[in-house]
């Protein structure tokens, strides 16, 4: 069993006072009953003694050179580790107001000069007792705060690994809408990463940045609708062709809606508005301009960049340089402007998610939030 600081077999006390006849006479009362006395003539040697030893009482003289008892014990009360330790003023001031301003300073307790040795060991018997109950309860309070503290981070490391298992389902199952066309590999991690660059540099808040980062994945679920000799067809669609290719939107709103968790409340948003055009001439509602939500008007301009840059069944891929022109080309038309304009403040990052995430390199499957892609 560990023993209370101070509380060992010998009690140890520190007993203060400029007269050593004083301190000797405490001695004589306290050490034959199992007390260790330690000694100080001075404050300011008290509150040494108190620093370097495992002291379990003080006993403490009023009136002494330097500073006097009562600051003694508003220094001892200043430091934690010592703010319960039981103090004793002994002094032969009997005043009313002398007394307040020890009760004032911190002090537990009064002895009267001259020292009565029943007194005295009823008093250091009894303050030793709470001081052992006190020392219990911290102890106690301690254990329960880090076992708390233990739990607490069970806890959220399970939360994370459900979060981290839903957010690499949510990525797995939006590549079963991509599966299909070989060509599109690692697109919906590229185009997320692009779309939470925009959308940290347009001065979204850090949640509202992962939000997106989580959701764009879903962005063309309803994909998993379009059949494949429309989806996969190398040349121009027909008209009947294009309207069920547009279809996947609103699909996709069906396969998502009436969630409660936001990340898939967001993907349901992103998949019905990521074709909308800032002009009003897109697809499937013709909202225009803010009207249409944020995280459509970001996604549209990651989706956008990334397919023109990615191989599609109906195309090559396209310089970067001609992509940005077909970018900056769109402001104003196909794009939101403060989205273009956040887009080429943060060229550098595209870029470099860009390289990052080839379609060879699908196999990884983790969202990086909020960080540097370097």
């Amino acid at each position: 069993m560990t023993r209370e600081k101070g509380m060992g077999e010998r009690p140890r006390i520190l007993v203060v006072d400029d007269h050593p006849e004083n301190i000797a006479l405490l001695e004589a009362f306290l050490v034959p009953q199992g007390y260790e006395v330690v000694r100080a003539a001075t404050g300011e040697e008290a509150l040494k003694r108190l620093s370097s030893n495992d002291v379990a009482l003080m006993l403490l003289d009023v009136m002494m050179p330097g500073i006097d008892g009562y600051e003694v014990i508003r220094r001892v009360r200043q430091d934690s580790t010592h703010r319960q330790l039981p103090i004793v003023l002994v002094t032969a001031l009997w005043d009313k107001e002398e007394r307040v301003k020890g009760i004032e300073a911190g002090c537990d307790d009064f002895l009267s000069k001259p020292v009565d040795k029943m007194e005295l060991l009823a008093r250091v018997r009894s303050l030793l007792k709470v001081k052992a109950y006190n020392d219990l309860m911290s102890k106690y309070r301690e254990d329960l705060e880090s076992e708390v503290s233990s739990r607490t981070e069970e806890l959220r490391h399970a939360i994370e690994g459900i979060r981290a298992a839903s957010l690499e389902t949510i990525v797995r199952l939006s590549r079963a809408a991509e599966y299909r066309d070989k060509d599109t590999g690692a697109h919906i991690l590229r185009m997320s990463h692009y779309a939470a660059a925009v959308a940290k540099q347009m001065g979204l808040s850090e949640k509202d940045v992962e939000m997106i980062l989580h959701a764009a994945p879903m962005h063309d679920v309803g994909k998993i609708g379009i059949p494949d000799h429309i989806l996969l067809k190398p040349g121009k669609l027909d008209a009947e062709e294009w309207e069920i290719m547009k279809s996947h939107t609103t699909m996709g709103v069906r396969i998502l809606e009436g969630s409660n968790a936001d990340v898939t409340q967001l993907g349901e948003t992103i998949a019905g508005t990521h074709h909308e055009k800032w002009n009003g001439e897109g697809y499937p509602s013709g909202l225009k301009g803010e009207g249409i939500p944020i995280s459509g008007r970001i996604t549209t301009i990651a989706d956008v960049f990334d397919a023109l840059t990615s191989k599609r069944p109906y195309k090559e891929p396209f310089s970067v340089d001609r992509s940005f022109s077909i970018i900056t080309e769109g402001r104003g038309t196909r794009f939101d402007p403060a989205a273009v304009d956040a887009f080429f403040a943060v060229e550098g990052e595209i870029l470099q998610i860009k390289a990052r995430y080839q379609d060879e390199g699908q196999r990884h499957l983790v969202l990086h939030p909020l960080r540097d892609h370097s």
